[in-house]
């Protein structure tokens, strides 16, 4: 790697170990003080690529690398950035022999007292609320530690573990009482990471009109299947019919070849191939329902990974039931388009054949997320189950879920709404209750930019009905696709270069 794309890796050690699949950083613990970041910043930048759209991509990084740590220094507010750095989940994917991995999970480990001393002398500033928000996933942390650790390894990394949750938990009383960005701190982080200005007011119409156009989608559906019936009332039985936690996994499971199978047919993505299994999210990850870990595109071949997370077992019947709808027979089906095909499986297979290092290494977090919701509806569209209303009321469901993250993350960040109000939201336009509400609206807390699935998905739209407009009959998905993802996954801002010169 050439040093000036190295000096944006070194800033995202966790992203390119696993989501890169660039294993030199096996066992490395990313120096995240202030001074470490500091030093990281400086290293940034280096004479131009030659090829225009991969220089427009990796300054683009560089420019979000400067906003995230420098101007925002979100590793000071944000503890999400230091459990990924600790996080040793990326050892269970099978990209190197056991032994290999073994040991380079003990070296991890072995660096957690260093992980966590960086981590408290940066985690000065973080929120009450982003503090309870996450304290759950740093409880997990030591339950990946493996068994066969050395024990002077082993002990020394639980209690390097439970100083960081007992910093978290002092935080979750003392820490600064608003966790709201403000303003222009939310777009500037949005506009870095996308390469593309952001009006917030004119983005919070976006996705006031997508909600209307969903709410929409939701009652043609619901009228198909039962006509007459109330959409709400129906979606409510609807999501009551769920297999319980194990068998959401065996359904998800079958759901898996179907979707692959369909694609294929369909021709949607270039040369989908691979194996994509199914199983729990491990401890660490169990903030997400539903996430893909794939097989990087700089890794050996091997399985990548759907995970699902069940309810906990420690939560009350009412409440585990109240998760488990979100897996439900009319959902979960959506989620497996978007979690593996044309999806994220499909997506990062295609990463594997990105044309270069940039295309390859370094990604949005809009256009992965956009990219994957953007083809559950396409799945749609193409007539995947079309004699089964209830699919369309899953994508209907599922988007709804999206576009309120992307009011919330606005309305909460502009201080326009309360975290009770956003779980109200979430109840109201995307029919979650209890803990999945909930969940939805503290993840704005640590996950500001998670409006990024509604936005990507709108952007992909936009440029696929310019696609049509130019390319006329010579348009086809077939077409469009392979010339998006040959980008990669970059910024929004620089998708308009899929259509080239025509």
């Amino acid at each position: 790697m050439e040093t000036r794309l190295a000096a944006v890796a070194d800033l995202l050690v966790a992203e390119m170990r696993e989501g890169a699949g660039i294993h030199t950083y096996d066992g490395v613990v990313q120096d995240l003080s202030p001074a470490g970041v500091r030093a990281g910043l400086a290293r940034l930048g280096g004479p131009a690529r030659r090829e225009p759209h991969d220089e427009a991509h990796l300054a683009a990084m560089e420019e979000h690398l400067r906003a995230f740590y420098g101007e925002l220094e979100e590793h000071r507010r944000n503890p999400l950035v230091h459990l990924d750095n600790l996080d040793l989940a990326v050892y269970d994917k099978t990209y190197a022999p056991e032994e290999v991995r073994a040991e380079a999970r003990r070296r991890h480990a072995a660096a957690w007292p260093f992980g966590v001393e960086v981590a408290i002398e940066a985690l000065d500033r973080v929120p009450q609320q982003v503090a309870a928000g996450l304290l759950g996933a740093a409880r997990g942390l030591a339950a990946g530690l493996p068994d066969d650790l050395e024990a002077d390894v082993r002990d020394a990394a639980v209690a390097a573990a439970e100083r960081l949750v007992a910093h978290l938990e002092h935080a979750s009383e003392h820490g600064p009482a608003d966790a709201a960005l403000g303003s222009d701190a939310l777009a500037r982080l949005l506009s870095s990471a996308e390469a593309i200005p952001v009006d917030l007011r004119l983005l919070a119409r976006r996705a006031d009109d997508e909600r209307d156009r969903l709410r929409a989608m939701l009652d043609q559906a619901c009228e198909r299947l039962r006509p007459g019936a109330d959409p709400a009332e129906l979606v409510a039985e609807l999501l009551r019919d769920h297999p319980g936690p194990d068998g959401v996994l065996d359904e998800a499971r079958e759901q898996v070849a179907e979707v692959i199978e369909f694609t294929r047919a369909r021709d949607l993505v270039p040369g989908l191939d691979g194996e994509c299994l199914v199983g729990p999210a491990p401890p660490s990850r169990r903030w997400a329902m539903a996430m893909m870990t794939w097989a990087g595109p700089y890794e050996d071949d091997a399985p990548s990974w759907y995970h699902v997370t069940p309810p906990d077992e420690s939560w009350p019947p009412e409440e585990q039931e109240q998760w488990l709808e979100v897996f439900s027979r009319t959902t979960l089906p959506a989620i497996t388009v978007h979690e593996v095909a044309p999806g994220h499986f499909a997506h990062g297979r295609a990463l594997r054949r990105a044309p270069s290092d940039v295309r390859r290494a370094l990604y949005s977090g809009g256009f992965i997320e956009g990219w994957a919701h953007y083809t559950e509806e396409l799945c749609l569209d193409e007539g995947f189950r079309a004699d089964d209303p209830r699919f369309a009321i899953g994508v209907a469901i599922e988007a709804l879920v999206r576009v309120t993250r992307l009011a919330v993350s606005i309305g909460f960040h502009t201080r326009e709404m309360t975290l009770d109000e956003a779980a109200a939201r979430f109840e109201a336009d995307a029919f979650l209750q209890g803990p999945a509400a909930r969940g939805e609206a503290n993840r704005a807390t640590f996950d500001p930019t998670y409006g990024r699935y509604t936005w990507g998905k709108l952007e992909i739209m936009s440029l696929r009905d310019e696609a049509e407009m130019r390319w006329g009959k010579r348009y086809s998905h077939t077409r469009f696709h392979a010339a998006l993802l040959d980008l990669g996954a970059p910024p929004l801002g620089l998708i308009g270069d899929a259509l080239g010169v025509d």
